[in-house]
């Protein structure tokens, strides 16, 4: 036996993260989705981790390049390689090699054909014997464990790093939904940006994430928050030297206030687009979030004031699509009956 040999795989493939699900093994890979690369050779330097911890650090000839934007394929190239690499890796967590198996890959709701078709060139050229494509509010939906197959109404918001999903899903289909260009990078944007405007200091995209995970949140509810503070260093944008800062919790808060906001009117507009009776379903079993924005401090909290609905966090955020794309692996004959999967 060689490992899992030629069994399917499914790849959340994010603009952040992708994370493989080998069947009957579960996730067994975690990678950043970042490739370096050398600009005068073309060669790939690094993939996933090693990748991420050079990012900001690298000699001129060498840059680091993000393939996925907005969950979609920025630079096909850099993500074919991203593949093969992960699927070589996750192999290798399972103890084997990679062989020609069947991959299923999430992709935004509402992309376009010709999106979804690189996406599945990208999977074939890696070596998949089939490629196919599951939208990632469903996969999000059935990681969740929501009954997506059931005559009721389940509301998902999957918070990744380039789109925020939110969908109404109801006997296997999605009856609403929205895709919002505001997630988890434009947070990172709008502390950096921030930053740069209130103090003139220039952070990068690793110091704008440790913020936001370490004492971001969407509003602050209670007195002790007001005291979270962190200590960073930028360099001073004047001097053009390094320069040290203390940042306040409530700094954050103003910093991410319009992508908060344009986050939670795609759910308003969603829900004014949902039947009434899937409404009434919504609004008696809440909305679940699913995906890394979704541990953002006090985003529940947020939403729920801001649609007076109960709004939950998935148990497993940060996996809920992967295992959710997994789940449809070891259920393809029901997915290709409810026409879910293109």
């Amino acid at each position: 036996m060689l490992g899992f040999g030629s069994k399917d795989v499914g790849i959340d493939l994010g603009t952040a993260n992708t994370l493989v699900y080998i069947k009957g093994k579960g996730i067994v890979l975690r990678e950043p989705s970042v490739v370096v690369k050398n600009k005068n050779t073309g060669e790939i330097v690094a993939v996933g981790t090693q990748a991420k911890n050079m990012m900001g650090r690298t000699a001129e000839s060498i840059v680091a390049i993000r393939p996925m934007r907005d969950g979609v394929i920025a630079d096909y190239d850099m993500t074919l390689a991203m593949i093969k690499h992960n699927l070589v890796e996750a192999a290798k967590a399972a103890g084997g090699k990679w062989k020609s198996g069947n991959v299923m890959i999430c992709v935004p709701y509402g992309i376009t054909s010709v999106e979804r078709r690189a996406v599945l060139n990208a999977a074939r050229s890696a070596g998949a014997r089939e490629a196919y494509t599951i939208e990632e509010p469903f996969a999000a939906a059935i990681g969740a464990d929501l009954p997506v197959w059931e005559p009721m109404g389940s509301m998902v918001v999957d918070i990744g790093g380039g789109t925020t999903e939110v969908a109404v899903i109801s006997l296997g289909g999605v009856v609403s939904s929205d895709s919002i260009r505001v997630a988890g990078d434009a947070l990172d944007t709008e502390i950096i940006q921030y930053i740069r405007k209130t103090y003139n200091v220039l952070i990068g995209e690793r110091t704008a994430e440790a913020l936001k995970m370490g004492i971001g949140s969407a509003r602050i509810m209670e007195e002790a928050e007001k005291d979270l503070s962190m200590e960073i260093r930028g360099r001073d944008l004047l001097s053009g030297f390094p320069k040290t800062l203390q940042i306040t919790s409530g700094e954050i808060v103003e910093a991410l206030s319009e992508s908060i906001a344009a986050i939670v009117s795609g759910i308003k507009s969603t829900l004014e687009k949902t039947p009434p009776e899937l409404s009434a379903d919504v609004m008696e079993n809440g909305i679940v979030l699913t995906g890394g924005g979704a541990l953002l401090k006090n985003l529940d909290r947020v939403i729920s004031d801001e649609t007076s609905m109960p709004v939950f966090i998935a148990e497993n955020p940060l996996d809920c699509v992967a295992l959710g794309t997994g789940k449809a692996l070891e259920n393809m004959d029901q997915f290709r009956r409810q026409l879910s999967i293109k």
